[in-house]
Formats: C-alpha cells, structure tokens, sequence
C-alpha cells in the first residue's frame, strides 16, 4: 500500500516515515510539505492513502483534502498532533472528504515511535474498506530522513466550542410514539453534508431522525458535539431499547450495526460482522423496510456502496428514497450506487435535499 505523508514539521514526517517502513504491506510514495504541493503531488502520483496534517503554512490540511477530492480523490486519513485539540478543523476534514483522525505519532526514549499502533490500525482498516492489497511489497529504497527545517509562525486551529450531545440545544419534542423516520446514511465527506441537509429542514419537524456516518467510533461523540453545534439541535447517541421520539437526532454511535426493531425501538447488532463497515447504513435501511412504517430515507456523498441496496428495500417498502446527484457529492460512490440501482425516487443536489425531506414529511 502506497502511503503519501503531508506534514510541515521535518520531526512529524519522520516519525510517521518510520511507523510506516516497520510495517512490511507499507511503503512511502511521496512527502510533500504544505497542502498546495500535496495536490501537485496528488494529480502526478496517486497514492493508496494520504496521511495529511491540518495546520500548514499556504493551504492548510481541509483545503487540500477538499482540492485533492476534487482533482485526484484517493483515501484521506486526517494525522494531527492533537485530535481533540483539532476538533473544529477535523470535522471541516471529515465533511471535505477525509476518511478518519488520528493523532500524530511521537519519538519517545531511545528515538522510538509512540503512537504507531493506533495509526497503522487505522492504516490496515482503511485499505481493506478501500480494497487496497494489503500483501507485504517487495523492498524498495528507503527514503532518507528528513532534516529539520525552521517553520514559520502557524496560524491558530479554529477549535468547535465542546459540548455534549445530552446538552446541546433542545427542540421541543412531540409525545407521539409513532412518529416518521428520516434515514440518513453517509461516508466520505458526510459531517458536512449532513449538516447541510439537517440545518435546511425546520427545528419542529415531527420527525426522528436516525443517522449513520462512517467515523471511527473513538470519533463518534466529537461528531455528534461538533453536528449538536452546527445545527443548533439536540444530537444523540444511539441507545438500545430507546423508541425514536419526534425531534430527535440520532447518530450510530457503537462499533454494531444500529438498526429498529419490530417494536419500534433501537437495537444494536454485532452481525453480520461480514460487512466492510459497522455500522453500515445498509443494515439500518434494511431494518427499517421490514419493521417500519414508511417514511424518507437519504443516501449522501460516500466511497463504496454501502446504503444502496438497503435503500432500494426501502423503496420497495413503499418510503420515499433520495441519493445526492454526482455534481454536489465530494465521491459519488454510495448515492451513485443507489441511483443506478433505481433505489433513489429522486436523485437531487445538496442544497436541494433538505427542503425536499421536510415537504414530504409534511405531507
């Protein structure tokens, strides 16, 4: 697998140099320094993945991944030094098209390098979604350390005000125990989308919203802070045996399927553990066409084709079912599945969505 680092500081790159040269299936494509020359990089020499910083002299880490997207879109795995202390721009990366976060790993006593396992985890996880060989490569001339360069004065991360789910803005919320779903299922670039589609619909919109997102489940709860925050609506995660209730907004948030069951309430399943992702929207799609009563179901920008099939069920369930048109999706993938499938009544741009949604439940 070929791995391309994007990083300004010499000491980052060479840490993230050596984690990736003690893994066999691993192998450096390209380094490049500041974003700009990371999309020259990117349009001459696609890699497999791209482990891109975020605060970056000329163009920082979520302009790049959103310009790479655009001109050569590969895998994107935002490495930060802090990602609790990034949170606002690593969710602008997520919903920009970048895959997951993890943060930068550090030399420790005796020049080791602390921090690996987690981002050669995440390495590994990302190539098998993204059907990479992860077959160890035949050696091949290292790349020579790199010394360390003066930097000048950075500018300051923004940082999303933190606040949880279970206090983030309320809405009133109806007594209604039957109230109609909006499904949501998304990947690469989604945390924007979804809060695009979330923040055209009305606050009093009686209806529960569930929501599946491709995010690493060390990540899921910033997400769900940083989407409680861009909204300005009450963000949740999911709990087994919760009922759905009107106004609620609830995401994925265990390493199991999130799925409805018969008695209308939130069940978690660890199978099928054959899927690529888990939680996979299909899983919760397909719940919904069996035990559910129909509602509107919405298939967003995503690598892959997870959700297709599960909204072509719910079509077939009687639900009206939307993909996101190729023009506004960072990667047409999932929702371009879905719409050659037939799955999609309407296949609508972005901006489009969420008015559309809030019409035909109003219905």
């Amino acid at each position: 697998m070929k791995i391309a680092i994007v990083n300004d500081l010499a000491v980052a790159c060479e840490a993230l140099r050596r984690a990736i040269a003690a893994d066999p299936a691993l192998s450096v494509a390209w380094i490049a320094r500041d974003g700009d020359e990371a999309v020259v990089q990117a349009q001459r020499s696609k890699p497999d993945l791209i482990l891109m910083d975020l605060i970056m002299p000329r163009v920082n880490g979520v302009e790049a991944t959103r310009q790479i997207m655009r001109v050569a879109p590969c895998p994107i795995l935002v490495v930060t030094a802090t990602v609790s202390g990034n949170a606002g721009l690593v969710y602008e990366a997520l919903g920009a098209g970048a895959l997951d976060a993890v943060n930068t790993p550090t030399f420790g006593p005796g020049a080791s390098v602390q921090g690996s396992d987690d981002l050669l985890r995440r390495i590994h996880l990302i190539g098998k979604r993204s059907g990479v060989s992860m077959a160890p490569k035949v050696a091949a001339p290292a790349v020579p350390p790199i010394a360390p360069r003066v930097v000048t004065a950075q500018p300051q991360p923004f940082v999303a005000p933190s606040i949880a789910p279970s206090i983030a803005p309320s809405i009133p919320r109806t007594a209604s125990v039957t109230p109609p779903i909006i499904a949501i299922g998304a990947s690469t670039g989604g945390p924007r989308a979804i809060a695009d589609v979330l923040r055209a619909m009305p606050q009093d919109l009686p209806a529960a919203l569930l929501l599946v997102q491709h995010v690493s489940v060390d990540f899921v709860r910033g997400f769900a802070e940083w989407l409680a925050v861009e909204t300005k609506r009450r963000v949740e995660l999911s709990r087994p045996g919760y009922e759905p209730r009107a106004g609620d907004v609830i995401i994925a948030g265990e390493d199991r399927h999130m799925t409805l069951g018969a008695n209308g309430r939130i069940e978690h399943r660890e199978e099928p553990s054959t899927q690529l992702h888990r939680p996979a929207v299909d899983e919760m799609f397909a719940s919904l066409a069996a035990n559910a009563r129909p509602g509107v179901a919405v298939l967003l920008t995503g690598m892959g084709r997870d959700g297709a099939e599960g909204l072509l069920k719910l079509r077939r369930a009687g639900w009206h079912t939307i993909a996101q048109d190729e023009g506004t999706s960072v990667v047409w993938g999932m929702p371009g599945a879905a719409h050659a499938l037939g799955a999609a009544v309407e296949t609508l741009p972005l901006s489009a969505i969420g008015a559309a949604v809030a019409a035909r439940i109003k219905r």
